[in-house]
C-alpha cells in the first residue's frame, strides 16, 4: 500500500525508476468563465434564494412597472386580455361523475346558479390578469348574505399588495412577508391589510387581519422551489415593451421632423461666390399652387422622409413574437395579426398555445376551483334538506372535473370528419367529443333527444347527412368552378 501511494506521487517505485506525477484534470464550462466580454452581461446574476430575490421591494417595484406598461402599451394590454380570455373564457363547469346522474345535475345545477351570483367567471379572468400584471392573485373567501342563493359563500379578490406583513422580524423564520407557514411549510395564516398601501384611507387605518390559510385562495406560478410569493409574468418582456414603444416613437419623431420642412435651400457656389446672400435658417412663405423663384445661386430640394424605414415592421414583429415567448402565445395572437401565416403555420403554432392553456386551466382547477367547491359544499351541507342524501355522509363521493370553452376549429368541415372518423372506429367517446367543446355530453343528449321528440311531434323529418370523406373533399375542390355549375 505504502509503495502504490508513493508511486502515485511520483516518487522512485521498487526499482528505482522514477514515475510521471499524475496530474487532476479540472473541467471547464465555458459559460462559467468570467472574461472581459462578459463581465458586465452577468454582472447582475446572483445566487439568492427564491424568496429573497422576490423580496418585497422586487416584487412591489415589478408590480408597478408592469401595472404601468398594461396601461400605456396597447399591445401589452392586448395581450394581458387576449391570455385572460382563452384561458378562463366564458367560465369553468362542473360536471359531477357520482354514480347517482340526479345528484349529479341537482349539484351542477345549484352550482351554476351560485357561480353566476358571484360573478365567478369574471372573477377567475381578473385573477388570470392580476397573475401576468402582479404575479399572483389572492381570493378570500367570505360570507354574503345580500346573495340571492341558498349558498352564500363569496369570493372576495384583493391585491397582492394588500397581503404583506409591514413589521415582519426576524423572529418568526416560518414566515415570509404576508404568509406564516407550520412546520410542514404549508401555508397557516396570512396577513391581509384591511385597505390597500395606496389608499388614502392606508394612512388613517393600517390594521392587518390574521386569515387562516383554509379561507385565503393563492393563485400564482411557481418557477423555483421553495418560492412563495409570484412575480408577474410578464416580467422578462418588461424592458421589451419599453424597446418597443420608444422606437415607434423615435420612428414617429424622425418623420415628424423631416414633414416640418417643406423644402430647403442650397447652393453649388464656392463661399464667397456669385450668388445672392440669404440669411442662415431665413424662411419662405410658399402659397398653394403658386410659382416661386429662388434668389440668384440658389435652388430649392425638398426632405426625402426615411422613416418609417423598411425594417421598421420587421422590427416590431420580432420583439413582439420575443414578448410573447415568455406567455407560450404565438406571433398571430399577440399581435391579432395573422396575414403572414398560412393555415398548416397557424395550427402548429397554436398546438403549443393550447396545451400551455390547458395546463393552466389544471393549475386554476387544482389551487383555486377545487378549494372553492369544497367551501361551497362544506356550506351546502349545513343547509337542512338542500343537498341529496348521498352527500351528507363522510364517505360522500365527490368526483368531479372542470370543463372549460372548447377551441374553435378553423375548418369546422374538416373537423367534423375527422371527429365522424373517430367515433366509427371507436377511438373515441361523446363524453370526450362533447369535452373538447366545454360541454356535458349527458346534457346535450338529453338535449338533443327532446329536440328530436319534438321534431317527430310536429312532423318534421330528421334528414341525417353523411359527412364527406377527404377524397370527396379533394375532388370537389379541384372541380372548376363553371364546370360546378353545369352539373
Amino acid at each position: 500500500m505504502w509503495n502504490w501511494f508513493r508511486r502515485l506521487l511520483g516518487k522512485a517505485g521498487s526499482d528505482g525508476a522514477r514515475l510521471r506525477p499524475i496530474r487532476l484534470l479540472r473541467a471547464r464550462y465555458d459559460a462559467a468563465a468570467t472574461t472581459e466580454d462578459n463581465r458586465r452581461h452577468w454582472a447582475n446574476a446572483d445566487g439568492l434564494s427564491a424568496n429573497a430575490a422576490n423580496s418585497p421591494e422586487v416584487r412591489r417595484v415589478l408590480r408597478n412597472r408592469a401595472r404601468y406598461e398594461v396601461a400605456n402599451n396597447s399591445y401589452a394590454r392586448g395581450i394581458v386580455s387576449t391570455l385572460a380570455n382563452d384561458v378562463i373564457g366564458t367560465g369553468p363547469r362542473l360536471q359531477m361523475l357520482t354514480p347517482d346522474a340526479g345528484t349529479n345535475r341537482f349539484v351542477e345545477r345549484e352550482f351554476v346558479r351560485w357561480s353566476q351570483a358571484v360573478r365567478l367567471a369574471e372573477k377567475l379572468r381578473t385573477m388570470r390578469v392580476a397573475r401576468a400584471e402582479d404575479g399572483e392573485a389572492f381570493g378570500i373567501l367570505t360570507n354574503n348574505e345580500r346573495l340571492a342563493t341558498p349558498v352564500t359563500l363569496d369570493v372576495k379578490l384583493v391585491e397582492a399588495d394588500q397581503v404583506t406583513t409591514p413589521n415582519l422580524t426576524f423572529d418568526l423564520p416560518n414566515a415570509i412577508d404576508g404568509i406564516v407557514f407550520d412546520a410542514f411549510g404549508n401555508p397557516a395564516e396570512y396577513h391581509v391589510l384591511r385597505y390597500h398601501p395606496g389608499d388614502a384611507r392606508a394612512l388613517v387605518d393600517g390594521t392587518i387581519d390574521r386569515l387562516p390559510a383554509r379561507a385565503v385562495l393563492h393563485y400564482f406560478r411557481c418557477d423555483r422551489p421553495g418560492q412563495n410569493r409570484g412575480i408577474p409574468d410578464i416580467t422578462p418582456a418588461l424592458p421589451l415593451f419599453a424597446q418597443l414603444r420608444r422606437f415607434t416613437l423615435a420612428v414617429l419623431a424622425a418623420a415628424e421632423t423631416a414633414a416640418d420642412f417643406a423644402g430647403i435651400l442650397y447652393t453649388d457656389a464656392p463661399a464667397n461666390g456669385e450668388a445672392e446672400s440669404v440669411e442662415p435658417m431665413d424662411t419662405i412663405e410658399l402659397e398653394k399652387r403658386a410659382l416661386l423663384t429662388m434668389p440668384g445661386g440658389w435652388k430649392m430640394s425638398q426632405l426625402q422622409a426615411e422613416q418609417p424605414a423598411t425594417t421598421y415592421a420587421e422590427f416590431k414583429r420580432e420583439i413582439l413574437n420575443e414578448i410573447a415567448r415568455c406567455l407560450d402565445m404565438p406571433y398571430n395572437v399577440a399581435a391579432c395579426n395573422s396575414s403572414s401565416y398560412n393555415y398548416a403555420s397557424g395550427r402548429l403554432d397554436h398546438q403549443v398555445y393550447y396545451k400551455s392553456i390547458r395546463v393552466e386551466q389544471a393549475h386554476l382547477g387544482l389551487t383555486v376551483l377545487d378549494r372553492v367547491f369544497a367551501a361551497w359544499l362544506d356550506e351546502a351541507v349545513l343547509i337542512e334538506g338542500y343537498l341529496p342524501d348521498s352527500l351528507r355522509t363522510l364517505d360522500a363521493d365527490l368526483s368531479h372535473q372542470w370543463m372549460w370553452d372548447g377551441n374553435d376549429h378553423v375548418d369546422p368541415q374538416k373537423e367534423a370528419n375527422a371527429q365522424s372518423t373517430r367515433l366509427t372506429n371507436h377511438t373515441t367517446t361523446l363524453a370526450h367529443e362533447y369535452a373538447r367543446q366545454g360541454r356535458d355530453w349527458e346534457a346535450e343528449l338529453r338535449q338533443r333527444a327532446k329536440e328530436l321528440e319534438l321534431m317527430a311531434e310536429l312532423g318534421l323529418i330528421v334528414v341525417a347527412v353523411a359527412p364527406s370523406s377527404a377524397h370527396d373533399t379533394e375532388v370537389a375542390d379541384e372541380i372548376p368552378e363553371e364546370s360546378a355549375d353545369d352539373a
